[in-house]
């Protein structure tokens, strides 16, 4: 008896050993935290990753959780070692954040079966962003090319894999973000972006989100913070080239016994711009508040705004530089001394969300969230006739004696805004279900209504009584306009021009959207496959009150059905090597804006769904210290419209291209590598091949929208441009002491066309690196430190001026190339910028 006992006991308290490791890097995790499922039976990992834990059962699970880590559970039947256990990296770098949404987020983690895919977390955000857009925290990943699009604040745009940010699917927080009418993005409304991220995931290709959205290139998803845990705030202040500067504040609460938590953020910024006449503020503010009853359930409610305004240059002729400089930008001059511009971005785009996540029990969960978003603003410009001072720049002493002269008091000139406002609600939820160990099948809903209200009224007579509009037909003898509104992001909010107000266009628009997706997996002893399926409707319509007399101003409804499929399979060869390969097929409804002809209501007949074929495979090597994936991937895109814009003689012009095709493929490798505790290396390398078949339908419009001319056009072998299709990059970190380290990133861009849209023969542009650098001291300051951080950015100091006309290129010192014709398109300029931060915790 004594014997069985001593038997028994010894075999109901087994040991069970293992080794946590870091799954990006195969590194050990020290003081991971190893616990019995259902007990308080616990142990840590030692220095090397290994761990011994005694249980008091035959079978059960052990919880393994690590700070900043994706915790995992690991059954077991019986005492014994479990081999090395990787944890993966958590994309939202929880640092003691309450996550909400969950089930909505589509982080790359929440399905085994894996992607090309890189993740930002927020301490590099906070420290690399500095006065930049929150785009150039994406700037080290393969195939990801940013750049500015209009020299202001705000103004900057991204493409991945060649594909522009109309074609690649933007989400906050699992919910779509891009526009309903033309699916692009303004950063400028996101410009407090970078203070409330907790993460920045970007999933290159086909990516893992369920909704049926326009993830061609890829998918990037914001993670917000959401109401923390503990109490405490932060202090920061930039400052920054060109009298830039910014004052952040925060402060949480924590969640109380009752449940109740509330987090708060404010910011302020302002800075005179890189450029001339590029001056810009703005401020941000962040309010998320909290409620977790119990471990079932948990809501958060959350609004942010960052209401801006930021002035705008635009492409200039290479002469103009060459003749003036760098910086120079002609939209703006001196109105009896009193800076003035003709080009003002400003909007307040205010955006609010309910969450609720339900956990239903261990093997089924449920997310919503309720969302909407109100936006208000739009861009200045000038209707009449400019007047410029003899070196270009705008006259507006002259203009306005020319509007007090007036004979009959009109305008000659008048500055005018292009408004853009907007209502959007929506509801995205998402259902999990654990059918066994093995398999996981999510089911969901996405319902979306927006209407967007275009229109454009004046905002300065400059000395004038009205301007007078004799175009609109609601108005057959004319229309005096006499009333101003103000270009400013927080009066834009509750006031604008009424219906009699307004000239050049004034519609409504209207898009519904409702989609249906369910996604199943199965995945055992290291294979994984999956299916993923989603359909969607869209109704559109539009009233037109200024092209159209009330019993015509009603379009016709156009309804559009779409679908995209979804599949893939991976198998881990064993620890440190795995490989993977997905394909999908979207079938994607137009855009709004490409479904009727020239923004009127006659709809275009040329519009059918894009046809979106994507092929990606993928080799993953996880070495101690070092770990690397390669990608290849094939997109192939049918019946797609392409626009693009360019200035002739100081006034954009539009060139779209109906019925293209686009086929994409490349190699992408990224790699990284920690030497030693101090030092580390990363790096990346994305060979592209993108190309135009066939021919297209070309139309070339102007700033008013009046069409110019429209052609068939032989685009066959036309390089995409936009996007560098060569890239490499290198980057390190130093760790000097404990208090001190430095990094560095070294960019190269090649292969490089025009942005012109669908065209045969396009210009490649001169190859160009970038040399960013950064410093991190830790400043003690009573019981926590201070974090100084500088950035330089380009420090190489390079600008590059590009001609589209001529394939020949005379270099004219400090790499500035001017083309032999003078008739010119287009130039990026890299001028070295810096800004120091300090911030304080608390």
């Amino acid at each position: 008896m004594a014997a069985f006992l001593c038997m028994a006991m010894a075999f109901s308290q087994g040991t069970i050993t293992g080794k946590v490791t870091d799954s990006e890097l195969s590194g050990p995790l020290p003081g991971a935290n190893i616990v019995e499922q259902g007990t308080k039976n616990g142990t840590t990992t030692d220095f090397d990753g290994n761990f011994t834990i005694t249980v008091g059962t035959n079978s059960g699970t052990l919880v393994i959780s690590y700070i900043g880590f994706v915790t995992q559970r690991i059954s077991f039947s019986s005492p014994g070692d479990l081999g090395t256990i990787s944890l993966q990296p958590d994309a939202e770098e929880l640092e003691g954040v309450v996550v909400v949404g969950t089930g909505i987020i589509d982080l790359a983690r929440d399905r085994q079966t894996p992607i090309a895919v890189s993740t930002i977390p927020a301490s590099v955000i906070q420290e690399k962003i500095g006065t930049q857009d929150v785009t150039m925290t994406l700037v080290n990943t393969p195939s990801v090319y940013v750049a500015g699009q209009a020299g202001g604040y705000g103004d900057s745009r991204m493409a991945v894999r060649g594909f522009g940010q109309d074609n690649t699917a933007f989400l906050l927080n699992g919910q779509p973000i891009n526009g309903m009418e033309d699916g692009l993005m303004y950063w400028s409304n996101w410009s407090g972006m970078s203070d409330i991220a907790n993460g920045i995931q970007i999933q290159r290709g086909l990516g893992s989100s369920k909704l049926a959205i326009s993830s061609v290139g890829g998918t990037v998803n914001f993670v917000t913070k959401a109401t923390e845990l503990s109490e405490g705030g932060f202090a920061s202040y930039h400052m920054a080239n060109d009298s830039y500067y910014k004052g952040t504040m925060a402060y949480n609460t924590g969640l109380g016994e009752k449940g109740f938590g509330a987090s708060v953020m404010l910011s302020h910024w302002q800075g005179n711009g890189y450029n001339d006449g590029t001056r810009g503020q703005g401020q941000n503010y962040f309010i998320s508040l909290g409620y977790k009853p119990n471990d079932q359930h948990n809501f958060n409610f959350l609004i942010t705004g960052a209401p801006q305004w930021h002035d705008q240059n635009f492409t200039k002729r290479i002469s103009d530089y060459l003749t003036y400089g760098r910086k120079y930008n002609n939209n703006y001059g001196y109105l009896n001394d009193e800076y003035l511009t003709e080009r003002r971005n400003y909007y307040h785009k205010p955006v609010a969300n309910i969450n609720w996540d339900f956990n239903i029990s261990d093997r089924s969960q449920l997310s919503t969230v309720l969302y909407a978003s109100w936006g208000r603003g739009g861009g200045t410009g000038n209707v009449g006739s400019r007047v410029r001072t003899a070196d270009g720049y705008v006259n507006w002493n002259a203009i306005q004696n020319n509007n007090q002269n007036s004979v009959d008091g009109s305008a000659t000139y008048a500055l005018r805004a292009s408004a853009n406002n907007h209502a959007w609600f929506g509801i995205v939820s998402n259902y999990n279900y654990e059918i066994s160990e093995n398999l996981d099948w999510n089911v969901g809903f996405d319902l979306r209504s927006y209407k967007g209200t275009h229109f454009r009224q004046i905002i300065d007579l400059l000395g004038a009584d009205y301007f007078q509009d004799n175009f609109n037909v609601r108005f057959p003898g004319g229309n005096q306009i006499s009333a101003v509104y103000n270009a400013n992001p927080w009066s834009a909010v509750g006031k604008y021009a009424d219906e009699s107000e307004r000239y050049a266009w004034d519609y409504d628009e209207r898009i519904n959207y409702s989609g249906l997706f369910s996604q199943i997996e199965y995945a055992k002893d290291g294979f994984s496959v999956f299916f993923q399926g989603s359909i969607s409707d869209q109704s559109h319509i539009r009233w037109d009150r200024y092209q159209y007399d009330e019993a015509n101003e009603e379009s016709e409804k156009v309804n559009n059905f779409g679908y995209n499929m979804k599949a893939g399979t991976s198998f881990n060869i064993d620890y440190q090597n795995s490989i993977y390969f997905n394909t999908g097929y979207y079938s994607r409804q137009p855009y709004h804006d490409n479904i009727y002809l020239n923004f009127g209501n006659e709809v275009n007949p040329l519009t059918e769904n894009e046809k979106i074929f994507g092929l990606e495979a993928g080799y993953s090597l996880r070495l101690n210290g070092f770990s690397a994936n390669l990608n290849l991937y094939r997109t192939s895109w049918k019946d797609r419209v392409v626009t693009s814009s360019t200035t002739v003689n100081d006034e954009q012009q539009f060139t779209s291209n109906f019925g293209v095709e686009q086929l994409h493929s490349g190699v992408e490798i990224d790699f990284k590598s920690k030497i030693d505790t101090n030092f580390s290396l990363r790096g990346f390398l994305s060979v592209g091949n993108w190309e135009y078949k066939g021919e297209s339908i070309t139309r070339v419009s102007d700033e008013n929208r009046n069409i110019l001319s429209e052609d068939a056009v032989d685009v066959d072998g036309g390089k995409v441009g936009d996007a560098a299709q060569f890239t490499y990059g290198l980057g390190t970190d130093y760790k000097f002491t404990d208090r001190f380290s430095a990094d560095a990133d070294y960019r190269f861009y090649d292969k490089l066309y025009a942005s012109v849209g669908a065209v045969k023969d396009n210009l490649e542009l001169p190859s160009f690196g970038i040399l960013d650098l950064g410093a991190t001291y830790k400043l003690p300051f009573g019981q926590n430190d201070v974090l100084v951080r500088l950035n330089v950015n380009n420090a190489l100091h390079k600008i590059y001026i590009s001609e589209l006309t001529s394939a020949n290129f005379v270099q004219a010192g400090d790499d500035t190339y001017q083309g032999i014709n003078t008739s010119n398109f287009g130039y990026f300029g890299l001028g070295r910028t810096w800004n120091v931060s300090l911030r304080y915790t608390f």
